[in-house]
């Protein structure tokens, strides 16, 4: 019998009770779902990548389902050396939807890679990690969008 491996490719800055919940949903498919924090050196990032990787090792800590791996490659890159012949993503909202299904289309025309969506739970559909970084930077409380958020600090 063949493993199914999903991936979630993001930054996860932070990693959001959005997240949370789709990688939830998305063990209902798989049988491993691989958490994949992209790296960009280009890229200045709230949160370092340890406090990012071990938050969210937190959260799914005994979970046999799911890991966590960084990776600085295209996603079906990755994807294909980790034998993974889906990616998982999260939809808050139509633009959301727009703007995934080109990178779902131009991810199959590369590898044949192919993309599935989770609807976000109405709670959690106003939840954005960059909207939770400007909470954060001006010292609100992020503690009703990321679990366990001390983690982060």
């Amino acid at each position: 019998m063949t493993t199914k491996i999903g991936v979630f490719p993001g930054s996860f800055d932070p990693f959001t009770k959005g997240h949370e919940a789709v990688v939830l949903k998305s063990l209902d498919l798989f049988d491993q779902v691989i958490i994949a924090i992209g790296v960009n050196q280009q890229k200045k990032y709230l949160f370092n990548l340890d406090k990012r990787i071990s938050h969210i090792e937190s959260i799914f800590h005994g979970d046999m389902g799911v890991s966590i791996q960084e990776f600085n490659t295209l996603t079906v890159d990755f994807c294909k050396k980790k034998n993974a012949n889906h990616i998982i993503r999260g939809l808050r909202n139509s633009q959301d939807f727009e703007y995934e299904k080109s990178i779902a289309h131009m991810n199959f025309d590369l590898e044949g890679i192919e993309t599935v969506f989770f609807l976000t739970d109405k709670n959690h559909s106003a939840i954005s990690s960059s909207i939770v970084r400007e909470i954060y930077k001006n010292n609100g409380s992020i503690d009703q969008f990321v679990t366990k958020p001390q983690l982060l600090v």
